[in-house]
């Protein structure tokens, strides 16, 4: 097993996905990348005051600023790509923007015209905690908004919305270090991408944004076959993750559900209507996000929440 270095540059970045755009690093099943992201909007200099214009990546981007797409050898349609997060650690300063854009949140709230609201927050990693401008301190718990795969589409694709294949703008916080991710593959090498650094960020992502920084990630990579359930899904320090993406939270909801009960069944020899009834006292099912187009719900199992008889 070999460990990579992927720094951010402008031939090693990407605002789109896409299945056309060459690989900038080509890595064996099993191998780890230490991966450098900018940040969402892919600054090259530190904000010295709140929403300061300072150069970016790219001048006029289209969405999130990724570091890759990553190849790895043999990877197929019909693979699921393991990502395992070992570590994230977020550079020394983020910024959070509220009321940016005019979206039905920002419309049912009244903010839609404006005028945006920015906090620059300073980063102390081995404290654990950011502070804004204002003087609030929060704990932090670092992970990466972005983490997705090209599909078998033609042409360049916005990273904003989520989607059930590829995953991509997932925006879940529960994926720390120590989770793995799991995204089924679509197109040969698979084609990682990785980005959108959050120090910290809430259950829903109310704003829009969280607290955005730049990321060094090292990430293990694997392929696996037969997974638990056929769709995104994660396991995380907090349990077993599943995802439901839709502009209906209500669809969202029960495509996180739905698969939930697929790996329940799988996990406890269950039919449906059993898994359902066994899940009800111990899954949480959470808003991911409602910032991105498509919606975001993930539901949660928590390790060890439902235990065989005579455990």
């Amino acid at each position: 097993m070999t460990e990579h270095q992927l720094e951010p540059a402008p031939e090693t970045t990407a605002d789109v996905f896409s299945r056309d755009r060459p690989p900038v690093l080509t890595v064996d099943p099993g191998d780890s990348i230490v991966v450098r992201s900018l940040d969402a909007s892919g600054h090259l200099a530190r904000q010295q005051s709140p929403g300061q214009d300072t150069p970016r990546m790219f001048a006029e981007g289209r969405g999130h600023c990724l570091t890759g797409p990553v190849a790895v050898r043999g990877a197929a349609p019909g693979d699921v790509l393991a990502v395992r997060l070992v570590s994230l650690r977020p550079d020394d300063w983020g910024w959070t923007v509220a009321a940016a854009r005019d979206t039905p949140l920002t419309r049912r709230l009244g903010l839609h015209d404006g005028p945006p609201s920015w906090l620059l927050w300073d980063i102390d990693v081995a404290a654990g905690t950011a502070t804004s401008n204002y003087g609030h301190t929060v704990t932090i718990a670092p992970f990466l908004g972005v983490t997705g795969v090209a599909w078998d589409e033609a042409g360049e694709h916005s990273t904003i919305p989520p989607r059930a294949v590829g995953g991509g703008n997932i925006d879940c916080r529960e994926l720390v270090a120590g989770s793995t991710l799991y995204l089924p593959v679509t197109v040969p090498g698979a084609l990682l991408s990785l980005g959108d650094g959050h120090a910290a960020q809430g259950d829903g992502e109310v704003a829009g944004t969280a607290i955005e920084c730049g990321m060094t990630t090292r990430v293990q990579l694997s392929l696996t076959a037969g997974p638990p359930v056929p769709g995104v899904h994660a396991v995380t320090p907090a349990g077993r993750i599943t995802f439901g993406f839709s502009p209906d939270l209500n669809e969202a909801m029960g495509d996180a559900l739905d698969a939930m009960l697929t790996w329940l069944q799988g996990l406890y020899g269950l039919d449906k209507a059993a898994a359902l009834a066994v899940a009800s006292p111990v899954l949480d099912l959470r808003v991911t996000q409602v910032a991105n187009q498509a919606w975001g719900v993930h539901a949660v199992l928590p390790h060890d929440a439902l235990r065989a008889a005579g455990t």
